[in-house]
């Protein structure tokens, strides 16, 4: 049963690890000019849904993402997990917010709207 805390807020941010072949298309590397190699690539992304279906959406194809469909590899919970759940509104700062970090760390990232 879910706690009242957990029916208001129910959106979540969410990463994906990314096969770093998404690394050679020159739209990703444009918005990465400061990526290290040595780290992964991702895809930071929010939903309502519960991540794991979220994913399974992606890779169906269903309202997916064309990076997490052809490369997604699997979820990274360990860059979005504490954060969870929040407000659409808060979740929808937070997607920019994570993948601006991330970048800023080097990581390769798509999505983050």
């Amino acid at each position: 049963m879910q706690t009242p805390r957990e029916r208001k807020f129910h959106h979540s941010v969410y990463v994906v690890l990314l096969k770093n072949a998404v690394a050679k298309h020159p739209s990703i590397l444009r918005v990465n000019p400061k990526r290290d190699p040595l780290k992964p690539c991702v895809y930071v992304g929010m939903t309502g849904l519960p991540v794991d279906h979220r994913f399974e959406n992606h890779k169906n194809g269903y309202k997916s993402a064309w990076v997490v469909r052809k490369y997604g590899l699997r979820l990274m919970p360990q860059f979005y997990e504490h954060l969870n759940p929040m407000p659409h509104d808060a979740a929808a700062q937070m997607e920019k917010e994570l993948a601006e970090d991330m970048r800023a760390e080097g990581y390769t990232v798509t999505g983050g709207k």
